[in-house]
């Protein structure tokens, strides 16, 4: 089964945008990591997109990073799924969404009633990850 997914440590947030009960949390660029059937190699990419939460609040207790910041880590949860230093792609999700991102000395934390990535432009290639 090929499988993509964002590596959180690395990938760097240039914006947190609230519009009303819409929080989007952009990346540029976030990193892709591609698995494919039967390769013991993943291959990076890198990619602009938007982690976008519905009927959501970013958590105001915690004030925000000077952008852009590089992310180092962190979870985004969808329903009973908890996402650690990663984002699956794609990602769509209605139910309890959260996310709690680790972007400089601060952390970004919001939760909502739903999550999806958008994704924009193409994925360009970086590089072949080999095993050790």
């Amino acid at each position: 089964m090929d499988s993509t997914s964002i590596e959180l440590p690395g990938s760097r947030i240039t914006a947190v945008t609230v519009d009303g009960s819409t929080v989007r949390i952009e990346f540029d660029p976030a990193y892709l990591v591609k698995n494919m059937t039967g390769s013991v190699e993943r291959t990076r990419w890198r990619q602009s997109g938007a982690l976008v939460f519905e009927g959501a609040a970013l958590d105001e207790d915690s004030p925000l990073p000077d952008f852009p910041v590089e992310c180092s880590g962190g979870d985004v949860g969808e329903n009973v799924y908890t996402y650690r230093d990663m984002i699956p792609v794609p990602l769509v999700s209605r139910g309890q969404a959260h996310c709690a991102l680790k972007a400089g000395d601060r952390v970004i934390r919001v939760s909502g009633s739903a999550v999806r990535l958008d994704m924009q432009e193409v994925p360009r290639y970086i590089e072949h990850i080999r095993p050790q």
